[in-house]
């Protein structure tokens, strides 16, 4: 079983190795396209991408810190609803709030257009949405809840309890957030930062959609557009690169979070009450949450929904209902065998490294967990570049069939991009089972099988359903992976919400979208409710 098990892994592991493996077979033609790139197109790649990175991780720790701490450490009218709605625009895909932000903002909009008739004004009342600026801003209304969920944990284990005795010292407020809790608050706050910033350079709806030129849109144009896979496996590696320097900085910092208060001190921090605002500061910390809220989630849905209003009662022949049941059945079936064979490998991993992975397995199952940190640009290039030096050595042989043909290559980059999150999320439930329940059952005979089923599966049955759901839900809002590898007729929910807003065909692209909001609700609620459980 652990070698079918360590197959597996490293088979998942294929795609990023099959990127990195590309600098190794480099001839004079591979050197040449890495100087042609340098040259023209790669400084713009690595300018514009660090830019957007730049503007959203100060944008994501700003708005997350403030809004994590005034949940946290002040009390004002709405604050218990603020505590779960601030998680809200986790639903929303960046690049569906892109569709709804430029319907309604664009020239030829009804906004702009109502305000040019009311007051005879003429020209852009502002400037195209489509811009990196705008990119930026919607990354962080998309992204923030990343800080402000890790921001608010630490924040409300730590610091309360320390703020309440800066307090007796006779510290103002103002002192006491800026000198106690923010400082304790700052390995969340580099955890969430770096999250969000891999979700940003993994990327591709809003950067093609808004037409800027990042690594991601590159990868995809050297592929697809220029035929050209050296040229897309050096941007691929490159962005690898990126990615896994955020992917240490998140790693440093959430060790650096594995300290925890005493009993006593969370028994001070329960007793510690939030500072009761009132006035103007109770109307500026209300008016701090509920934007995020309605920028990030109320308005965009509103607009969506409108569109989707409009299109049925402005079509003849109403909702095209046949064909979004299509798409919708495909992505529920592509994300439903993605999300069972993610979950029944997380569960064998799960119990084979509880049981002692020796040899190459446990290795192989942390090469696994890598796979979530590269973005889906990356993994499909990973997927392609190996069925490309086939079919260049076995023409008449059909491999590329196996990898855009069908769903094999397809179901390959969701395992190796999601599996992760499952085996996390078991791995999280078999730490609450005792090793003693373990040693008690062998002592009376029971098998391996019987032991999993019988003893380990009911424990950490919830945490199985949890991995599958978010496996599901992550396969559903995927765009770029689902762009290059799907088969011929299998369109997805994003792929047609992404094509129809290509192609400016925005009312068409609100009911798939909405569909996409819908279902990343779902963990979204869950996540809300066991934070207002109590501990």
């Amino acid at each position: 079983m652990r070698a079918a098990l360590t197959t597996i892994c490293l088979l998942l592991a294929l795609p990023v190795l099959g990127v990195l493996g590309a600098w190794f077979a480099f001839d004079a033609a591979a050197w040449a396209v890495l100087r042609h790139q340098a040259t023209t197109v790669l400084a713009g790649y690595a300018l514009q991408s660090l830019l957007l990175a730049g503007g959203v991780g100060l944008g994501v720790v700003l708005l997350g810190a403030a809004t994590a701490a005034a949940v946290t450490l002040a009390d004002f009218p709405g604050r218990r609803v603020f505590e779960w709605a601030l998680l809200l625009p986790l639903a929303m895909p960046a690049y569906v709030l892109a569709y709804a932000w430029t319907d309604a903002l664009q020239f030829a909009g009804p906004l702009q257009t109502a305000l040019r008739q009311a007051f005879g004004w003429q020209g852009a009342l502002w400037p195209d949405v489509r811009s990196l600026p705008a990119a930026v801003l919607l990354f962080v209304l998309a992204l923030y809840p990343y800080v402000y969920l890790l921001a608010r944990a630490a924040l409300g284990e730590r610091a309360v309890q320390m703020m309440e005795a800066a307090r007796t010292l006779g510290a103002p407020f103002r002192r006491r957030v800026a000198e106690v809790a923010l400082p304790m608050a700052r390995p969340a706050l580099a955890a969430g930062t770096a999250l969000a910033l891999m979700e940003v350079l993994a990327d591709y709806g809003v950067g093609a959609y808004f037409g800027l030129t990042t690594f991601s849109t590159g990868i995809y144009k050297a592929w697809l557009v220029m035929n050209d896979r050296i040229a897309a496996a050096q941007l691929a590696s490159l962005l690898l690169l990126l990615v896994a320097l955020l992917l240490a900085a998140e790693r440093s910092a959430q060790r650096r979070l594995r300290f925890a208060a005493s009993r006593a001190g969370a028994a001070h921090a329960a007793d510690a009450r939030p500072l009761r605002l009132h006035g103007a500061l109770a109307a500026a910390a209300w008016l701090l949450c509920a934007l995020p809220v309605l920028l990030g989630f109320v308005l965009p849905v509103l607009w969506l929904a409108r569109l989707v209003w409009l299109e049925a009662a402005q079509s003849e022949f109403g909702l095209p209902l046949a064909r979004f049941a299509g798409w919708a059945a495909s992505s529920f079936q592509l994300a439903a065998v993605a999300a069972l064979l993610a979950t029944l490998l997380a569960l064998a991993l799960g119990f084979a490294l509880r049981r002692g992975g020796g040899g190459l397995l446990g290795p192989a199952a942390r090469a696994l967990s890598l796979g979530y940190a590269v973005p889906g640009a990356v993994i499909a290039i990973g997927v392609l570049l190996p069925v490309g030096w086939l079919q260049e050595r076995f023409p008449g042989a059909g491999v590329a069939a196996l990898a855009t043909g069908t769903l094999a290559g397809l179901l390959l980059a969701y395992l190796t991009r999601f599996s992760a999150v499952a085996l996390q999320s078991v791995e999280a439930g078999y730490v609450r089972v005792s090793p003693s329940v373990d040693d008690t059952a062998l002592l009376l005979g029971t098998g391996p099988a019987r032991l999993f089923f019988k003893l380990h599966l009911p424990l950490v049955r919830r945490s199985a359903l949890a991995a599958a759901l978010l496996v599901f839900v992550d396969v559903m809002k995927e765009l770029p992976a689902t762009l290059v590898l799907r088969p011929f007729g299998s369109d997805t929910l994003a792929v047609v919400a992404y094509n129809f807003a290509r192609d400016e065909r925005l009312a068409e692209a609100a009911l798939p979208s909405l569909a996409i909001v819908a279902v990343g609700l779902i963990p979204v609620v869950l996540l809300s409710r066991a934070l207002r459980a109590p501990s």
